[in-house]
């Protein structure tokens, strides 16, 4: 049997706050809206930038423009704005060692995950990366959970993630999931759907006999 250990990336592995607020104001304020506070922007990490403008701006009609804006401004701040977590390397060497294979499925781009990744030298530990230029429809959808299965070609999958959307889309592709805190979303509200941990953080994974 294959295992394998898929995780997003955002209040997952790693925090790109910093560089993921500079892009979303310079966005903004190019399209002449005001900026947002930090825990407001925190709410809409993991959604799509479509999805993340309508959040913030309650309109759809520039959405394109702001990905653009966005982009290209997160090209220039983001890998230098984000960090991984203090156990993330500990984590992805202990499933590495113990032959799981390892994936990321993100809305970010797939090549800023990899800029990001040699930042701190842990490219060589992941085996996919499945990012938003790789996929038409955009967690919750299944489908590039479900690419990075085939890929991996494994035949039991755990998804971690820190989000409901997370947690939705695992239940889209009928794979298990477990739930870090780490993000902005809430035990309780994660207990409302289908999961089979709710971690702190990625190290007490451990005690559902994954990360440790």
């Amino acid at each position: 049997m294959t295992k394998a250990v898929i995780f997003d990336f955002d209040y997952t592995l790693g925090d790109s706050t910093a560089g993921i607020a500079l892009s979303i104001n310079y966005a903004l304020e190019r399209l002449g809206f005001k900026q947002r506070s930090i825990p407001e922007i925190r709410k809409t990490v993991g959604l799509s930038l479509k999805n993340t403008f309508i959040a913030l701006t309650s309109e759809t009609e520039r959405a394109e423009k702001f990905t653009e804006l966005f982009r290209g401004k997160a090209d220039e701040v983001m890998t230098a704005n984000t960090v991984l977590y203090p156990d993330t390397m500990k984590v992805l060497e202990s499933l590495r060692e113990r032959g799981f294979k390892i994936g990321i499925v993100t809305t970010k781009f797939r090549y800023r995950i990899e800029q990001i990744l040699k930042k701190f030298g842990a490219e060589e530990l992941i085996d996919v990366i499945i990012g938003a230029e790789d996929v038409k429809a955009e967690k919750p959808s299944p489908e590039g959970l479900l690419a990075a299965i085939s890929r991996l070609g494994a035949d039991r999958v755990l998804y971690v993630g820190d989000s409901l959307v997370d947690a939705e889309t695992a239940e889209n592709a009928h794979v298990e999931f477990a739930a870090v805190l780490t993000g902005a979303t809430s035990k309780a509200d994660f207990e409302k759907h289908s999961r089979v941990f709710i971690a702190e953080n990625l190290t007490e994974l451990s005690d559902y006999g994954i990360a440790d």
